[in-house]
């Protein structure tokens, strides 16, 4: 491997039965089909930032490649359905759907987040024709992530919001409140409703209690980030007890090894990926991870006295925690990069004690050629494909 290439810097994702992998201009998926065969596909990657070099700024950039990331992401798993799944019997006339995370697929890093933000995505479990599949792939990828962002909004924006100011309510704990009609006004406290009053009023006179809202600080959007990082956490560790899904670990592993390997410059042959660490600091799940403190310090600045606003807020900065987000990971895949961009990339790298599993050799195979594949898509022009790092 020459110097120019080991500047490429490479990521990818665990399909079902395969792996996706991405390089700087390119990506390439491989899928081993239940007779043993491995089968693969690749292309080039359209340049947003050649279109619109607004995309090339710091922070946007990483939104834009988020995006174009799940889209490619779901094509990938559609075409590792449509190929795992090829033996299924003709007399099947409905689409048996599944529901796979996410978030456990992604390698957050130059060549793209894919499978960026926690979630589930619908799965077909039945073989589809390349023409249906290509006609479907825009259509299912849209819906898809419009399914994702949906889930994610609900379980990881407005669930931890709600519950948060309910906590901070019943303890008490409101030290910038805005007075409104349900609070009385010595105290600023909201007010306990009236034993004489009908259950149906004091049901909800009790709900707009735990609804009062309270400005967020930097202790609001810790129990925040605390009790959202619960809910990623309880659905990453049922995820890994089911079979189907310890299956993509294993490629999510494979993956993480075969990307350590170009990246020492070692030839990527089975031998040499399998002692590698299946733990990797640019993996998707470290990305969730920043994301977390990053939008816990993001939404102590930007803060409103009405719950309805606070809610919109974390709705519309999303872009901007992605993009901060990414910048960071960035950082800290600097060979120079100091302590404090490996510490909090850290958590992440524990985290895949349980995202990613000890792959085989079929399985290292599968993810080097999708790499393999990749990489002879690259532009050959002696040029160094350098990530933007600064």
């Amino acid at each position: 491997m020459s110097t120019n290439e080991r500047d490429l810097i490479v990521g990818g994702q665990a399909v079902i039965e395969g792996v996706m992998m991405r390089t700087p201009n390119a990506y390439a998926i491989a899928v081993r089909k239940a007779d043993g065969t491995i089968v693969n596909t690749a292309a080039a990657l359209p340049k947003w930032s050649d279109k619109a070099p607004i995309l090339k700024l710091p922070i946007l950039r990483g939104a834009a490649v988020l995006l174009q990331s799940m889209g490619l992401g779901i094509k990938a798993l559609n075409y590792s359905a449509s190929e795992a799944f090829a033996e299924a019997e003709e007399s099947e006339t409905a689409e048996v759907k599944v529901l796979t995370p996410a978030v456990i697929e992604g390698e957050g890093d130059f060549a793209g987040i894919t499978g960026g933000l926690p979630g589930l995505f619908p799965i077909p479990k039945k073989k589809r024709s390349k023409d249906e599949l290509k006609k479907g792939t825009t259509a299912a990828a849209a819906s898809s992530i419009v399914f994702a962002l949906i889930f994610n909004v609900l379980l990881f924006i407005a669930l931890p919001l709600l519950l948060t100011n309910a906590i901070f309510n019943a303890a008490g704990w409101v030290p910038q409140a805005t007075v409104s009609s349900a609070s009385t006004p010595q105290t600023g406290t909201p007010a306990l409703p009236d034993a004489g009053e009908s259950t149906l009023r004091r049901t909800w006179n009790s709900v707009r209690r735990y609804l009062h809202p309270v400005r967020p600080t930097v202790g609001f959007n810790l129990l925040d980030g605390v009790i959202r990082m619960s809910f990623f956490l309880i659905m990453i560790v049922g995820f890994s007890l089911l079979k189907d899904i310890r299956r993509v670990f294993e490629y999510h592993g494979a993956e993480h090894k075969t990307v350590f390997t170009w990246e020492k410059g070692l030839e990527l042959t089975v031998a040499n990926a399998r002692p590698q660490p299946r733990q990797h600091p640019r993996c998707g799940t470290s990305f969730l991870m920043v994301v977390m403190l990053v939008s816990i310090l993001l939404f102590s600045v930007i803060k409103f006295d009405s719950l309805l606003f606070n809610f919109l807020v974390r709705i519309v900065l999303i872009p901007v925690v992605a993009g901060l987000s990414y910048e960071i990971i960035r950082l800290s895949a600097r060979k120079e990069s100091g302590a404090f961009f490996k510490m909090i990339t850290r958590p992440g790298v524990w985290l895949q004690n349980v995202t990613t599993k000890e792959p085989d050799d079929l399985q290292l195979e599968v993810a080097i050629e999708a790499l393999k594949e990749s990489l002879k898509l690259e532009p050959k022009t002696g040029e160094p494909e350098l990530a933007p790092l600064s």
